[in-house]
């Protein structure tokens, strides 16, 4: 039975580099053969953090504040949403992704809140 998946693209300063068009034929590839097997989900690029907010609340004041965030090595670039019979699976998957080769890809299994 498929598990599902968010799977986060982050940028890497130790990553390769791609040319727009090996990057564009790379994603299409990965998601002809996502699409095709079923396994895509929704997921999209996200802004950079330039245009980024952090919120938190402490002791009942609520603290917003604007990117970018200079303790960040690396920027969470998009995401995904996929479906895959294991995370080796999902990671074999992920291997053939732009992001793969550009930064680095987080796979985090989907799972209900315990109370449910």
């Amino acid at each position: 039975m498929a598990q599902q998946y968010l799977v986060i693209h982050m940028t890497d300063s130790s990553g390769a580099t791609l040319s727009p068009d090996q990057d564009r034929r790379m994603l299409e590839s990965w998601a002809d053969e996502g699409a095709g097997a079923g396994r895509l989900g929704p997921g999209a690029p996200v802004a950079g953090s330039d245009r980024a907010k952090s919120v938190v609340v402490r002791d009942g004041t609520t603290f917003v504040t604007d990117g970018p965030f200079p303790e960040f090595k690396e920027w969470f670039a998009g995401y995904d949403l996929i479906e895959a019979e294991s995370i080796d699976d999902a990671a074999a998957f992920m291997s053939k992704h732009p992001s793969a080769v550009l930064g680095r890809i987080l796979i985090l299994p989907v799972v209900t809140h315990p109370w449910e």
